[in-house]
C-alpha cells in the first residue's frame, strides 16, 4: 500500500465534503488516509459517515474555544495526524492552534478568494449581481479565507440563479476539486 499521510477532518455539518474525501482516500493512490473526524456540532450528519466508514470520531463542544482547540490538538498529536482538512468545520481556528498544529491545514470555501470571504457567501455573490462564483482550496492562515490558493473551480450564474441552486451547483464542484488538491499538494 502507497504510504498514505495520516490526516484529520473538521466538520460541522452534514458532511459532503467528508464524503467525497473518505472516497477518494479509499483510492490505492490517493495520498491520504482519514484517521479521525473532529466536529463541534453532536449533530453533525457527518458523523454517521464516520460510524458508516468505521472511522475514530470526536465531538467536542465550541462553546469554549480554546478547550476545543486543546483536545483536538490532543487528539490529533496521538494519532500523529500531518493534514488537517477543513470541510465545512463552521468555526475560525486561532492563531494559537494553527501555530501549535505546525502542519498544513487546509479549507474548502464556497467563492472565488479573494471574493467573499467569510459567511453568507451565496447571498452576497448575488446581491453583487457577479456572473461567476464557485470555490476556492486554500491554506488556512490566521486571517479568514486568506491563505495561498491551492485550486479554484469557475462557475457560471445563471440569470435565474436562486441561493439554492448555486449552493448546490457549486458544492457540486467542491466535491471534485477538494481531493484534487490533495493530490497537488502532495506532488
Amino acid at each position: 500500500m502507497v504510504n498514505k499521510t495520516k490526516s484529520c477532518v473538521f466538520i460541522s455539518g452534514k458532511g459532503s465534503n467528508l464524503k467525497s474525501l473518505i472516497k477518494s482516500s479509499r483510492d490505492y493512490n490517493f495520498p491520504i488516509k482519514i484517521e479521525l473526524i473532529i466536529s463541534n456540532n453532536i449533530k453533525a450528519n457527518g458523523l454517521k459517515l464516520a460510524k458508516k466508514y468505521n472511522i475514530p470520531f470526536k465531538f467536542f463542544p465550541y462553546d469554549k474555544q480554546e478547550k476545543f482547540e486543546r483536545n483536538s490538538l490532543l487528539e490529533i498529536k496521538k494519532k500523529n495526524i500531518k493534514l488537517l482538512c477543513l470541510a465545512g468545520f463552521m468555526k475560525v481556528l486561532s492563531k494559537n492552534f494553527i501555530k501549535n498544529f505546525r502542519y498544513k491545514i487546509i479549507n474548502i470555501h464556497p467563492s472565488l478568494l479573494p471574493k467573499f470571504k467569510g459567511l453568507n457567501t451565496h447571498s452576497r455573490v448575488l446581491k453583487t449581481k457577479e456572473k461567476y462564483s464557485g470555490c476556492t482550496v486554500h491554506f488556512v492562515t490566521p486571517s479568514v479565507d486568506s491563505g495561498k490558493i491551492i485550486l479554484q473551480k469557475r462557475v457560471l450564474i445563471n440569470k435565474n440563479e436562486t441561493e439554492n441552486s448555486l449552493k448546490e451547483k457549486i458544492l457540486r464542484q467542491e466535491h471534485k476539486i477538494y481531493p484534487q488538491s490533495i493530490i497537488s499538494i502532495f506532488k
